[in-house]
This record gives structure tokens, C-alpha cells and sequence, in this order.
């Protein structure tokens, strides 16, 4: 048996030798070289040079609004409509065959995500008022993540039953929630120039202004929940009330861990700053906040929590404590540096907004985009209307049905809504291209219709104000840019020595909770009280800085050595 087996076994046809397979090679980052390097820096270069060029007339734009005193128009409508000519200025060029400049006016979201969207989010809250925010938390969370969320599930609720319904286009609950989710993004810059303006009750301006600043980071949280919880979870096997609750819990773990990582950033370079003392070399220090300032978006990022969550606490604490360890020097300079480059971001994001009304192939639906508009209106009204009825039982400030009103009418959705639209990764290409279309129009409708109509709004509603406005000779300005460059953040620039900080806290007897804490332990902890001298030091130093700019305009070629004059000028 066994011979006749190996005969058999002989006589079976040998095959070769199965090489040895190659080790599977790493995968490596694409790198261009040669002649397509040479094309892709030329092609960044003509996007830097037309994303700058955009940014320069839109800047001269903005001077020209503030000049000629036209308060009544808000500068997102100003450039929104210098894009829109743009882009058909450019659409001509392309028509006639004269140049092609269609992907440096395409807008990408990751350039919005990484380097637009952050300092924007920074300065927010960097240029925040802590007093009035601290004391008025739990209404501003309220309004902030409650409301935004109520927006977010009648938005896209509405936009799910009626794509059920066969009335308006098919979504699956995962898109129509991150849908809703984005599109509840709101931006009132109107809202707070008007508040401003109108000399409303401080506490009710902090009211609204923090919840627009909360309102942006817990909108891409919920956007980024939908996205990312629902995509990776098999809800085949799980019923809808476990759904909610994990995602729930996501989204929960997203906010509180983001949260909790941007404000333990602020808190270290608070303790860094005060015990490294950079106070005689400025551009170190300088350069040690922009470092700060950025650091816990890279690392949020890197870990899957939310970036933008996470720079927004992170520049409430460098403001808190940080901002205090500085030179005054530069602090004027953190504070002019910051609202510089948040004001070139949101124009930029601005004009590429009425670009891409021109540049993206579109998918218009018209009962889609009316919907999402009634929708988009009654989500801020049940947002407003009832939490502001529950505040007013346990507020001490009152929120009027009048400042309600206007609050859901002045809520304009901006840039986060357009660029989160274009980084949802929805298929197929036509729902991309219909979620983009109905952003696009919704935003555009919401700047150039209710932030236009916001003026005649308030001066057709308060009469009496009116009346007191002309007498006072005080005008109602839109410019976010006047306003900020004629702030003057006091709370910035005070300098406290250590007696009087101890009296300044002995005096307040209206401290309580939180603030009694943060002034009793934690400022003393993370911030330098100065002493005389180093108070006396910073005030030579800006005294020297101010007498040699003003010897150098003096001895300029239009420099006046005339006293009459110089009194004149004063």
C-alpha cells in the first residue's frame, strides 16, 4: 500500500516554488515633486492671492460703510453682496474664455475648519465679559444647548415626517438630524449691535451674546454626533430608545470632555505665565498665547473630541486669569491681533459665501427649501419663545415679549451653517448637492431679508426709544467692526495691586457660588497680583511707548509744532 502511494505521489506533476511575498510597504503620505509640485505651489499661490485680494476689497468696503455712516446695513450683507458680484464678474471671464480662476473660488471646509473657523471661535470668547457671563451661566447653557438642540430635533423632525410624507424630498434621520443640527448655528450679530445701541440691560446683552457664542461650538457638536455617532453605530440591532441614549451620551461626552480639556489648557498657561515672567520680552510672551490659543484645537482634534468646543473654553479662561499675567503691552497687542484676524476670517468666509452661489453645481428644490425655511423660523420660535417665559420665573431681569420678538427675528444663520454643509460627507452626490443648494439659500434669506429688515423692525417697535435716541444725538449702528474698535474693554486693561484686590473682594458682598469661589481662591491662585512697582513700571512703559509715537508724528512731514493747533486737534 505504501509503495503503490509513493509511486502515486511520484508521479503527480511537481510545481514550482511559491515565491516569497514582499513585505506589504507602509502607507506613505503622497508627495509631489518635479513639475507637479511646481503646478500645485503655483495653483496655491493664485488662491492665496485671490482669497487676499477678496479680503482687501471687502476690507475697503467695510471702511467705506463706516465713513459714509450707512448704520442701517450689517457688513455680513455688504460682503456677502461683494461675493456675489465677484462671482459673476468672475462667471463672465470664464463664459468669455479669458481665464479660468474656478478652483481658487471654490471654498474648502477643511481651510474653514482648520485655519478660518478657530480664531474666530477664540476671540469670541477671549473678548468676552466674564462678570455678567459667570453670573448668568445656567440661563445662557439653557439657551445655548437646550434651545439649540429643540431647533436642531424640530428642524430635522420636520424635514424626516415630511420626506416620509412624500411631500418634499426623501432623508434618511441621520442626515435630516445633521441637517437640522447645522443649520440651527446662529450668528445675531444684529441682535447685540442693536442691544448695544438701544442701552439694554447689560445682563440681558450678556444673555444673548453668550448664548451666540455657545450656540456655534454645541451646533457642530450635534452636527458632528449625527455624523460620526450614527455612522459608526449598527442601529439594526438596537431599538430607538438605546439609540438616543448612546448618542445622548456621545454627545454629552463630546461638550463636557472638549469643555473640560480647553478650560484645563487656559488654566496651565495661567499658571506657565505667572511663574515664567515674560514681562520684558513681549513678542515671547506674545508668541507663547498664540501658542496656547491654539493648542487645544490640535489636540482635541487628535483625540476625537470637538476642537472648536474646546478653543472656545480654552479662550474664556486665557481671558480670565491669562490675560492678567501679561505686559500691557501685550495685552493691547493680544487683544488688536485677535479681533484683526477674526474680522479677515469672517470676511473671507463672508465673500466665499456669495462666491459659491456661482461656483458649486447646485440642486434646487423649491418646496424643499420653503419648508426648511418655515421650519428653520418655527425652530427658533419654540426655542425663544418658551424658554424665555420659563427664565422670566426665576430671573430677577425680565425678558420683554418685545425682546423676544426680536431675538427670533434677528436670528441670522452665517458661516458655520455654509461650511458645515459642505463637509457633510452625504451620498449621494444629488442630497450633497440639495443640503448645499437650501443652506446657501437659507443663510442668504436670512442675512439680506431679516438682517435687513432688523432696523425698520426696531424702529417701528420701540417709538419711545426712538425719541430718547435723538435726543441723545446716539445712532443705531450695525458695524461689528465700529463697535469693537470703539470698545474699551475695561475689565482688559484694569490693573489691581494686591491691597487692592483684597479690599476690591472684601467690598463685594454680592458674591456668590462660583464667583465668590473664583475671586476667594482660584483668580489669586492663577494670576500675578502687582505689586506698586510693577504697577508703576507698566505705566512708564506705555507712557514711553505713547511719548515716542507722538515725538515721531510730530516730527513727521506733516507734523504741526503749533500749540493752537495741537489744542485744536484735542
Amino acid at each position: 500500500f505504501y509503495t503503490s502511494l509513493l509511486r502515486h505521489l511520484e508521479a503527480l506533476p511537481t510545481r514550482p516554488p511559491t515565491p516569497a511575498r514582499p513585505p506589504t510597504p507602509k502607507n506613505m503620505l503622497p508627495v509631489q515633486t518635479g513639475v507637479k509640485a511646481q503646478e500645485e505651489e503655483q495653483s496655491s499661490g493664485m488662491t492665496i492671492f485671490f482669497s487676499l485680494l477678496v479680503i482687501g476689497i471687502c476690507i475697503i468696503l467695510v471702511h467705506l460703510l463706516i465713513k459714509f455712516k450707512l448704520n442701517f446695513l450689517p457688513e455680513s450683507v455688504a460682503v456677502v453682496s461683494i461675493g456675489i458680484l465677484m462671482g459673476g464678474f468672475i462667471k463672465i471671464i470664464e463664459f468669455k474664455e479669458l481665464a479660468n480662476w474656478k478652483e481658487e473660488e471654490m471654498f474648502r471646509p477643511n481651510m474653514f475648519f482648520l485655519l478660518l473657523l478657530p480664531p474666530i471661535i477664540f476671540e469670541s470668547g477671549y473678548s468676552l465679559h466674564k462678570g455678567n457671563f459667570f453670573q448668568n451661566i445656567g440661563s445662557i447653557c439653557l439657551f445655548a444647548v437646550i434651545g439649540t438642540a429643540i431647533s436642531a430635533f424640530v428642524v430635522g423632525g420636520g424635514i424626516y415626517f415630511l420626506g416620509q410624507a412624500d411631500v418634499i424630498y426623501k432623508m434618511s434621520m441621520t442626515d435630516s438630524f445633521a441637517f437640522g443640527s447645522l443649520i440651527s448655528a446662529v450668528d445675531p450679530v444684529a441682535t447685540i449691535a442693536i442691544f448695544n445701541a438701544l442701552n439694554v440691560d447689560p445682563v440681558l446683552n450678556m444673555l444673548v451674546f453668550g448664548e451666540s457664542i455657545l450656540n456655534d461650538a454645541v451646533s457642530i457638536v450635534l452636527t458632528n454626533t449625527a455624523e460620526g455617532f450614527f455612522s459608526q453605530s449598527n442601529n439594526a440591532t438596537v431599538s430607538g430608545w438605546q439609540t438616543f441614549v448612546q448618542a445622548l451620551g456621545y454627545f454629552l461626552k463630546m461638550f463636557f470632555g472638549s469643555a473640560a480639556l480647553g478650560t484645563l489648557t487656559g488654566l496651565i498657561s495661567a499658571f506657565c505665565l505667572k511663574h515664567f515672567d515674560l514681562r520684558k520680552t513681549p513678542s515671547l510672551e506674545f508668541a507663547v498665547m498664540i501658542i496656547f490659543a491654539y493648542l487645544p484645537y490640535g489636540l482635541a482634534e487628535g483625540i476625537k473630541l470637538s476642537g472648536i468646543m474646546s478653543i472656545l473654553f480654552s479662550g474664556i479662561v486665557m481671558s480670565h486669569y491669562t490675560h492678567h499675567n501679561l505686559s500691557p503691552v501685550t495685552q493691547i497687542l493680544m487683544q488688536q491681533t485677535l479681533r484683526s484676524v477674526a474680522f479677515m476670517c469672517e470676511t473671507c468666509v463672508f465673500a466665499f459665501l456669495g462666491l459659491s452661489i456661482f461656483s458649486f453645481p447646485h440642486n434646487f428644490e423649491f418646496s424643499f427649501v420653503i419648508w426648511c425655511i418655515f421650519l428653520v423660523l418655527l425652530g427658533r420660535a419654540v426655542n425663544i419663545f418658551p424658554l424665555s417665559f420659563l427664565l422670566n420665573f426665576f430671573r430677577e431681569t425680565k425678558i420683554s415679549p418685545k425682546m423676544m420678538f426680536i431675538m427670533w427675528f434677528s436670528g441670522l444663520r452665517g458661516a458655520i451653517p455654509y461650511a458645515l454643509s459642505l463637509h457633510l460627507g452625504l451620498e449621494p452626490l444629488e442630497k450633497r448637492q440639495l443640503i448645499g443648494t437650501t443652506t446657501i439659500i437659507i443663510v442668504l434669506f436670512t442675512i439680506l431679508i431679516l438682517g435687513g429688515g432688523t432696523m425698520p423692525l426696531i424702529r417701528l417697535m420701540d417709538i419711545e426709544e426712538s425719541q430718547t435716541r435723538r435726543k441723545s444725538k446716539k445712532d443705531v449702528t450695525l458695524s461689528k467692526t465700529e463697535k469693537m474698535g470703539n470698545a474699551l474693554e475695561s475689565e482688559h486693561i484694569s490693573e489691581l495691586t494686591e491691597e487692592e484686590y483684597e479690599t476690591h473682594i472684601y467690598q463685594r458682598q454680592d458674591l456668590k457660588g462660583f464667583m465668590w469661589l473664583d475671586a476667594k481662591y482660584l483668580n489669586p491662585f492663577f494670576t500675578r497680583r502687582l505689586t506698586q512697582e510693577d504697577l508703576l513700571h507698566g505705566r512708564i512703559q506705555m507712557k514711553t511707548l505713547t511719548n515716542k509715537w507722538y515725538e515721531e508724528v510730530r516730527q513727521g512731514p506733516s507734523g504741526s509744532e503749533d500749540d493752537n493747533d495741537e489744542a485744536e486737534l484735542l
